[in-house]
């Protein structure tokens, strides 16, 4: 890819409304004995350079696949990884159009918690003959009996990526048998140099 700021944040409210009426001494008690501070202090203290809640790993990784999975012009003959670091998240892969490397970054710095973005996304080469190709290994894979189900997905999970003539298989497949089936209908395309299958086998369970 649960309690965001918007839950706390209401609970504050909630408690600044219980206590706004109270005299000055009896608040500083209060907020003594509770550890309590209210929402006009929080916002307070962070304008004034205290930092603001931290997102976490789990938070900030479920949010770059998220906009890099709804990138409008993202699709099977792209692939897009991303690796995240504290407050730093890492791109790269490799992309048919040069457009998609700069919306990957812009949409990934957008994103809360994200402080600095690395882009290694590499840009392939304009190839009428890697054109070709992509189009008769997508062809193989998913009109095959075996494999058109992962055609009917928003994005095909097997990934093909081709660089002058050579052919790598990317994603997730099901089982280790739809893997090879992948590798066979590749490499079976005609003017394909090599097929390389960095496919993966979905974990179950």
């Amino acid at each position: 890819m649960n309690c965001d700021k918007r839950c706390l944040n209401m609970e504050d409210q909630g408690g600044t409304m219980k206590t706004k009426q109270m005299p000055a001494l009896l608040l500083a008690l209060a907020l003594g004995l509770t550890g309590a501070v209210p929402s006009t202090a929080w916002a307070k203290s962070t304008s004034e350079g205290a930092a603001p809640p931290t997102p976490s790993p789990e938070y900030l990784q479920g949010q770059v696949r998220h906009q890099l999975v709804m990138l409008p012009y993202y699709s099977v003959f792209d692939n897009l990884e991303y690796k995240v670091a504290g407050y730093t998240v890492e791109l790269f892969g490799q992309v048919a159009r040069p457009t998609l490397k700069s919306d990957a970054e812009n949409v990934v710095k957008r994103i809360e918690g994200v402080q600095k973005v690395v882009n290694n996304i590499e840009v392939l080469p304009l190839s009428p003959n890697d054109d070709r190709i992509r189009l008769a290994v997508y062809r193989a894979l998913y009109r095959s009996a075996q494999l058109d189900r992962y055609a009917l997905q928003p994005v095909p999970s097997i990934h093909i990526i081709v660089k002058n003539g050579n052919v790598t298989l990317k994603g997730v497949v099901a089982n280790e048998m739809d893997k090879n089936i992948a590798f066979l209908k590749a490499n079976g395309v005609f003017g394909a140099f090599s097929v390389t299958n960095d496919l993966r086998v979905e974990k179950n369970g």
